[in-house]
């Protein structure tokens, strides 16, 4: 099987001069089938275009960054294809738990080595390897990557950016969860999906990650200061002490007013998107 193959387009809209779209396929690393939307911008009639991905947050599939953010009109003007994945795995064979923070549209990002988790959430390798490896193969993508996320997804982003030193080219986040191993919803995950050692943990915290990062990508984090989730579970000062320690470039961006929802992210996309622009088209 090609990862070309069982591929279905579901949705196709004229957006900005480009296509927005949405394709269902079967993935191999999760072993069900995955739904991704995908904008297509202008420039892809004439050159292979480089690529960001977007990691969505908790509860949401791949439909809440493309029909409320806003991107495509930055992503027409500078020439980017953006790739948004479901956040979990998805299919009555999946295995799931009572509440919006685990299972079915709470992956995290992780690979999971605890069973029944074990079998089928495994997102860091369907959004680092098996992902960018069919958008690659099917469309008019080059290998230049970016990567950005909310909430989970920014979590999601920035632990995958570290893990895979010179993969991508930039990284950024909004209300990222920064270390999932100090606050409720990083620990009820992590736990069920890994299990009760610490230690395995810290593969999956961003600010643990910093500690030992082989490689000095800038991390471009935007926060809103009226966050409803800001004390408890996302606790950016951390952030900042971790890179402040490790001396890792960080511009994090406090917002004075905003909250956790897609207004906020809307609101300075457009300076995320073009701080992905200089790094993913840079000669």
């Amino acid at each position: 099987m090609s990862l070309v193959e069982h591929m279905e387009r579901i949705e196709h809209r004229a957006c900005f001069g480009g296509w927005q779209d949405v394709y269902e396929h079967a993935s191999e690393s999760l072993d069900c089938r995955m739904r991704f939307g995908i904008f297509l911008p202008p420039q892809i009639e004439r050159e292979r275009c480089p690529v960001l991905y977007w990691l969505s947050g908790l509860t949401c599939t791949e439909q809440n960054f493309i029909t409320k953010a806003g991107a495509q009109h930055y992503a027409a003007e500078h020439g980017i294809i953006i790739v948004a994945p479901d956040t979990s795995p998805r299919g009555e064979h999946i295995h799931d738990a009572e509440g919006y923070d685990i299972g079915k549209g709470a992956g995290f990002y992780v690979d999971a080595t605890r069973p029944p988790w074990a079998a089928h959430y495994r997102m860091q390798t369907y959004v680092a390897q098996e992902l960018p490896a069919l958008i690659e193969a099917r469309f008019a993508a080059n290998d230049a990557r970016a990567i950005s996320g909310h909430s989970m997804g920014g979590h999601g982003a920035l632990i995958t950016a570290l893990r895979h030193p010179g993969r991508y080219r930039s990284v950024s986040a909004f209300a990222p969860i920064v270390a999932p191993s100090q606050t409720p919803w990083g620990r009820k995950a992590l736990t069920a999906y890994l299990g009760d050692d610490v230690d395995a943990w810290k593969a999956w915290d961003a600010c643990a990650l910093i500690a030992g990062a082989s490689e000095r990508l800038p991390l471009l984090v935007d926060q809103g200061e009226a966050d409803e989730f800001l004390a408890e579970q996302l606790q950016p000062q951390r952030l900042r002490a971790a890179c402040d320690a490790a001396g890792h470039p960080l511009d994090l961006r406090m917002r004075a007013g905003y909250d956790h929802s897609y207004y906020f992210i809307a609101s300075f996309l457009g300076d995320h998107i073009a701080h992905h622009a200089r790094a993913l088209r840079a000669v």
